[in-house]
């Protein structure tokens, strides 16, 4: 069951930047913002610094995937962007995972704290 839309234009993520609050560890850095809404909407952000397109990609992959078996546990009617810092290029799957969760901790925007 899907529970979270996508953030697609720019002024959403500038929104969402400039009057979200923002943690950050070595992998990943995330912003947050109640939207009003019963849903979560999430947006991935992964600059050329990170790597080549293909790196990006899987950076992204690994992020939307982490947050998608774990969206159960996130609080609800929240704007939430992520924004991956060079060092998640060689990040494992779990890495990037317990980044999330981490963050998610720190935003205190999880039901349960699992890991």
């Amino acid at each position: 069951m899907k529970f979270s839309e996508s953030l697609k234009k720019n002024h959403q993520f500038r929104f969402v930047y400039k009057y979200g609050k923002s943690y950050a560890n070595k992998y990943l850095v995330m912003y947050k913002k109640e939207n009003g809404t019963q849903t979560n909407r999430i947006g991935i952000s992964v600059s050329k610094k990170v790597g080549n397109s293909v790196v990006r990609h899987r950076v992204t992959r690994l992020v939307r995937e982490s947050y998608r078996l774990h969206e159960n546990i996130f609080n609800s009617g929240l704007d939430i962007v992520i924004v991956a810092r060079a060092g998640a290029a060689s990040a494992s799957y779990e890495e990037i995972e317990q980044a999330l969760l981490h963050l998610a901790k720190l935003h205190e925007i999880i039901k349960i704290y699992l890991y």
